[in-house]
């Protein structure tokens, strides 16, 4: 089991709106990786906005219970973020996914729970690939 479990906007979004096409692969990945999951302000800024008001009381709960944690710098990590988004730039990667990324390699044993699939083309250390788990 994986130390750290990162998690991206998809999965949160998905985990939180019964209308994602996702939803049901969230509720079982998150029984698999149960809480606390580490995330980035970024991520949380895109799932603020697409859950919208709406899903906004169960995303602001899911913070108060610290069952989503905020554990990125972006300050401190700021040129290896802006490197990532200058190598990856014709995807394009999103902030989001940059801090993401940076988070895998600087914390031991990392997932990420993510319904993005450009986390496959992705690396991190250059060469590795992101460890995620995402829909089939």
């Amino acid at each position: 089991m994986a130390v750290h479990v990162l998690a991206d906007a998809g999965f949160l979004v998905a985990l939180l709106s019964r209308r994602d096409e996702h939803h049901r692969w969230a509720e079982e990945i998150a029984r698999q990786f149960p809480p606390p999951w580490h995330t980035c302000e970024s991520s949380l800024s895109e799932a603020f906005h697409l859950v919208g008001a709406h899903g906004t009381p169960a995303l602001a709960a899911l913070l108060h219970r610290k069952a989503v944690t905020i554990a990125f710098d972006l300050n401190r990590e700021l040129g290896s973020v802006l490197t990532l988004l200058r190598k990856y730039g014709n995807v394009p990667m999103s902030l989001a996914d940059a801090c993401l990324v940076r988070m895998t390699e600087s914390l031991a044993d990392p997932v990420l729970l993510t319904t993005d699939a450009d986390f496959r083309i992705y690396r991190r250390h250059s060469r590795q690939l992101v460890p995620c788990r995402m829909p089939a």
